[in-house]
């Protein structure tokens, strides 16, 4: 029995570039289907969720969500019961982001894609999905992959110039009031809309400053990524829970909500 086509989707947010790679793939790849091509993360995630196809091709700087933050919205969101796609990113000429691409051994296409590496990469997809099986151990190193890539320098966000001090204090609003929060007071961040929500025992505040800059100015080792949206104070966890759907919730010292945790960071429970 032949097995069917493989399937990709392209998530570009320059439509020449995506009309240029689609062309590329087909005379490298012609059995390859591209289902479709979109130019944003969050339709990225959408359609990929709906289409459930077997490679994705991710610009990494897209309007709204990047790349590798709809992967990881992607991976969370996965079905258990279906293999996670091929996953190449696709990004301009960055020092940074190619050492932290060659580091994980994480496919990636240079703009603009010539065709010996697009042919390479191929080659690559080709074993990967001959060899492609539902365990769990390629799923968790894509996890893993990922993790590294969203706190990598020069992916996720911009390389900084040095390692700025951990921060100690955070000034967030509270009405028309502006507070002075110690960060040793804070049990957990999390990112809402336009705003990171500052919540201590019996308080809640308003910044400004996007999670993951605010991740990088935070002891790692005292507050937790346990989801995209959340950094948790790993002293203010008092319990894990895993549901019926095998997701794990954090219950906390001081606080009466559940927290949930991302597929992405549930390694941080491995005793669960």
């Amino acid at each position: 029995m032949t097995a069917p086509a493989p399937r990709a989707l392209i998530a570009e947010d320059e439509p020449l570039l995506a009309t240029a790679l689609q062309h590329a793939l087909a005379q490298a790849w012609p059995a390859l289907q591209v289902v479709a091509t979109v130019g944003d993360g969050l339709s990225a995630v959408h359609e990929a969720l709906a289409l459930r196809p077997e490679v994705l091709f991710f610009d990494i700087r897209m309007p709204g969500q990047s790349g590798l933050d709809a992967a990881a919205e992607l991976a969370d969101a996965w079905p258990a019961d279906t293999p996670f796609p091929a996953l190449v990113f696709v990004t301009a000429y960055d020092q940074y982001a190619v050492q932290a691409f060659e580091a994980q051994a994480v496919d990636y296409l240079l703009k603009p894609v010539q065709s010996a590496r697009l042919q390479k990469t191929v080659q690559k997809l080709q074993q990967t999905l001959t060899h492609q099986a539902p365990e769990a151990t390629d799923f968790e190193a894509t996890m893993a992959q990922l993790r590294h890539l969203l706190t990598a320098p020069g992916v996720a966000t911009p390389a900084p110039a040095s390692t700025p001090a951990p921060l100690t204090v955070i000034q967030a609003s509270s009405g028309n009031q502006i507070h002075l929060v110690p960060v040793a007071e804070v049990l957990y961040f999390e990112a809402a809309d336009k705003y990171v929500r500052v919540l201590t025992a019996g308080r809640e505040y308003l910044i400004r400053t996007p999670l993951k800059e605010l991740a990088a100015q935070l002891d790692a080792h005292e507050f937790w990524q346990v989801h995209r949206g959340t950094l948790v104070r790993a002293s203010a966890i008092a319990s894990v829970t895993r549901d019926e759907a095998g997701r794990l919730h954090l219950a906390l010292h001081q606080r009466p909500e559940a927290l949930a945790v991302s597929r992405l960071y549930a390694h941080l429970f491995k005793a669960m």
